[in-house]
């Protein structure tokens, strides 16, 4: 299904369908659990901005294929570089990628179909809401991977979770919700048996429809100021990311899952970094 004129590339990677004004977006990549590749991310970003744009189009539903709803962002696929030109490119795409969720006009809302990582949970909470299949958990395991707050979440985690589940969640616990206790905390807004997500995510879509609802943040964030956060921790994830210990942990991470290539470039820029961090 190609409802928007979507390039070639960008079709190999979601689906879109249109049903009474709803645009349904679904990643499409279930044996990679939809994991955030470039591909990936550039594919939903070219139907957001194309959706923005599709007047038939009132609201959209974001969701994902298969067991998981993302894997987050794959890091595999950073390649080498001068250290000054990827931190630049790391500050770019991540800033992109959030401003691909905050900069949407329409309403968004997300049906967590499964097992959310990283990114993938943090961007979410910058739409307009999130409905979650009892199957569905959400981690955010920035600490263990030695990476800051990202996705607006230093601030917008706080004001929808409170500081002691912000904690929880991000900081060493790396506490992993299940659906209903994402409900319980106030991190999704509707959970619903399984088969029953995305007849569920289209009632809530079309009663914002009939009822005029436009495009919101949650917890009274405004977009600019989300946008302003996002900006700043951009910054401080480039940093991380050419950090001695994310370099070495994504090095072990890589090695155990068999990707030996990326593994080994990633331990090589970690031998090499007293030789470069100065140029930074």
């Amino acid at each position: 299904m190609n409802q928007l004129n979507l390039s070639s590339r960008a079709a190999q990677y979601i689906q879109t369908s249109l049903n009474g004004g709803v645009l349904t977006v679904m990643m499409h990549q279930p044996k990679k659990l939809n994991g955030w590749t470039d591909a990936m991310m550039d594919a939903f970003k070219e139907a957001f901005f194309k959706a923005g744009l599709h007047d038939s189009t009132k609201v959209v539903i974001f969701t994902g294929a298969g067991n998981y709803y993302s894997a987050g962002v794959n890091f595999a696929g950073i390649k080498p570089m001068p250290p000054r030109k990827l931190r630049a490119m790391i500050i770019d795409h991540n800033q992109q990628l959030f401003e691909a969720f905050l900069n949407f006009p329409k309403p968004i809302l997300v049906a967590m179909n499964g097992p959310a990582i990283g990114a993938s949970v943090t961007s979410a909470t910058l739409c307009n809401g999130i409905i979650a299949s009892v199957k569905a958990t959400f981690s955010t395991p920035f600490a263990a991977l030695g990476l800051p707050a990202e996705g607006c979440s230093s601030i917008h985690f706080p004001r929808l979770l409170g500081e002691q589940t912000t904690q929880r969640m991000l900081g060493k616990e790396g506490w992993k919700p299940n659906g209903s206790e994402a409900l319980a905390v106030g991190l999704v807004q509707w959970t619903v048996p399984h088969e029953n997500l995305l007849d569920e995510a289209h009632k809530i879509a079309q009663n914002w429809i009939a009822q005029g609802i436009g495009r919101t943040f949650l917890a009274g964030s405004t977009r600019e100021e989300l946008l302003a956060v996002n900006a700043q921790e951009s910054i401080e994830v480039a940093d991380a990311i050419l950090s001695a210990v994310f370099l070495q942990e994504q090095a072990r991470f890589l090695w155990s899952k068999g990707k030996y290539g990326p593994s080994i470039m990633f331990w090589s820029v970690s031998l090499l970094r007293p030789l470069w961090a100065c140029f930074l």
